[in-house]
């Protein structure tokens, strides 16, 4: 059997989230010059994949593939192929459409950021047993920490929730009021309204404050999710990131 020859995935060189925010606001750019009638999210990540990269796409049983691991996506740069697994299609699945962009927009993120590292050698790699090559990245859940992981993670964020649309749309949603939202103030509105109590996060109850947190905060920003096609826990990291969604209000002076 061969051998896969790429870069381990400690080796990707550090970019910062600035860098990696600007070349994902490159890629829309370009996708821009092509398909000029893009001008409101959901960003067209299918287009951006299979119409402007040139990458195919395509669903795969990753179970069967890799039954020791969790794994939602992977990418053959070699092939210019994507992989993403069956359960996230979106015509099947409609509810996990938001996962799918993601995975989509990860995969991606990898061609974008990361295939020049990668030694596209067929004579090295390793095949699966029916011959047919190796992925060069597999996207496994349990190496979200990863560099590598990590950088296409920030990459589908700022591809799919691009900085300006988000506050466009926070201020919109906002009512044309452009601040931050505190935690303190999500729990003062959800203690009014017995709506939504009590909280469940990833299909369990929140028992602890930080869960129930993060399911207020996820709650809240469901509308923006589903505005941007993606779920409401990528909306919510990406509002914390844009400090939109805070821990507690900077108090001004004045």
């Amino acid at each position: 059997m061969g051998r896969r020859n790429s870069a381990p995935k400690s080796d990707v060189p550090f970019l910062h989230a600035k860098q990696i925010e600007r070349e994902a606001d490159l890629l829309l750019e370009e996708y821009a010059l092509k398909f000029p009638t893009m001008t409101a999210p959901p960003m067209p990540v299918d287009g951006i994949a299979e119409l402007h990269l040139q990458l195919s796409l395509e669903y795969l049983d990753m179970k069967s593939l890799f039954p020791m691991a969790d794994v939602h996506g992977a990418i053959w740069f070699q092939q210019a192929r994507i992989g993403i697994d069956q359960s996230l299609d979106p015509d099947a699945n409609p509810s996990r459409r938001g996962r799918y962009h993601f995975t989509l927009a990860h995969e991606v993120g990898h061609w974008r950021l990361h295939r020049q590292h990668f030694v596209s050698n067929p004579a090295q790699r390793t095949l699966f047993g029916d011959g047919t090559p190796h992925p060069d990245v597999v996207c496994r859940s349990s190496e979200v920490s990863q560099p590598v992981e990590w950088q296409a993670n920030a990459f589908a964020s700022c591809l799919l929730m691009p900085r300006k649309l988000v506050h466009s749309a926070w201020t919109e949603f906002r009512g044309a009021d452009d601040s931050p939202v505190a935690i303190t103030d999500l729990r003062k509105l959800y203690a009014e309204s017995s709506a939504v109590e009590p909280w469940y996060r990833h299909g369990q109850l929140a028992t602890d404050q930080e869960s129930q947190d993060l399911a207020m905060k996820e709650e809240f920003c469901r509308p923006l999710a589903q505005t941007f096609q993606v779920s409401p826990e990528a909306m919510r990291i990406r509002l914390e990131q844009l400090e939109l969604l805070v821990t507690t209000k900077v108090k001004s002076l004045f």
